[in-house]
């Protein structure tokens, strides 16, 4: 953080460990979920930018992202991730429990199961695979 901004500046270098993250292939059609991210903690601004990091050859460059304030009890309004400037906002309904949606100019939007950083690993790697192999959901009718 800065001194003279009030919004976290993460560093490349603080994002060392890889987003525990799986996502549905870029062919499966319109889905609910995306796929799924294990954070490793509730610290928010500091397991962003692994996950922008990883969904970035994919996604490009998201510069909004909302969160469940129930999981992520603190978060920044705005982030400077790698010069750029990244918006988040929080929601606080149930239908958004346990999910991140991440929008990005020109590719679309992003939504991710977020399983519980204090899940055991059998239990997350169960919760990461049905994200991903969840069945596309069916064209909207015109």
């Amino acid at each position: 953080m800065t001194g003279t901004t009030s919004e976290p500046t993460i560093a490349p270098q603080q994002a060392l460990l890889p987003a525990r993250l799986v996502l549905a292939g870029p062919d499966t059609g319109l889905r609910r979920t995306d796929g799924a991210w294990w954070p490793r903690s509730h610290d928010l601004a500091g397991e962003l930018p692994a996950l922008l990091m990883a969904l970035n050859a994919r996604w490009g460059r998201i510069t909004r992202i909302t969160v469940d304030s129930g999981m992520w009890p603190v978060s920044p309004r705005r982030m400077t991730l790698a010069g750029r400037m990244v918006h988040l906002s929080r929601c606080g309904t149930p239908a958004g429990r346990h999910k991140i949606c991440l929008l990005s100019y020109g590719v679309g939007r992003c939504d991710l199961l977020v399983v519980p950083p204090e899940s055991p690993p059998d239990e997350a790697r169960h919760l990461m695979d049905e994200a991903r192999d969840m069945p596309s959901s069916p064209k909207s009718p015109r």
